[in-house]
């Protein structure tokens, strides 16, 4: 039994869709497609500066992190709270497991980073944008872009 579970656990990764590296103005119209412009009073900008020092727009990218848990996709989501990897009994708070965030499709990204804004540190909950992006003149992100 559980070598079918086995079996069947790496059947999944292997079968799911490669990861991609976003261009910033294919991802600019991703993201406003999906309604992240003005989403929580937080700019386009501010979420394409904020994905690019998570992981140079790079859906595959994980970090594992000093505490054992992993940070996963192009907005980087942390496995100790937000998705499951079968190593921490925290709660899965966006209901997804973390080999979801690695694929080339970014919508259960975009979902779980909503839900993560959500929160009372908003965007402030990546130190990357906090550091890199808050109050800064972000407009160069969208330079060149056709929307």
């Amino acid at each position: 039994m559980k070598f079918l579970w086995l079996l069947q656990f790496f059947l999944c990764l292997a079968s799911r869709v490669a990861g991609k590296v976003y261009g910033r103005c294919e991802l600019a119209r991703v993201l406003k497609k999906a309604g992240l412009d003005g989403y929580r009073g937080y700019t386009l900008t501010d979420w394409l500066c904020m994905a690019f020092y998570e992981s140079h727009f790079d859906t595959s990218l994980v970090r594992y992190e000093f505490d054992g848990s992993t940070s996963n996709g192009i907005f980087q989501i942390n496995s100790n709270i937000w998705c499951e990897d079968y190593k921490h009994l925290q709660p899965n708070k966006c209901h997804i497991h973390c080999s979801d965030l690695l694929t080339s499709s970014i919508r259960d990204d975009i979902v779980c980073a909503m839900k993560i804004a959500q929160g009372p540190r908003g965007l402030g909950a990546w130190m990357s944008w906090r550091e890199n992006c808050d109050g800064r003149n972000s407009t160069i992100w969208l330079d060149d872009c056709k929307l």
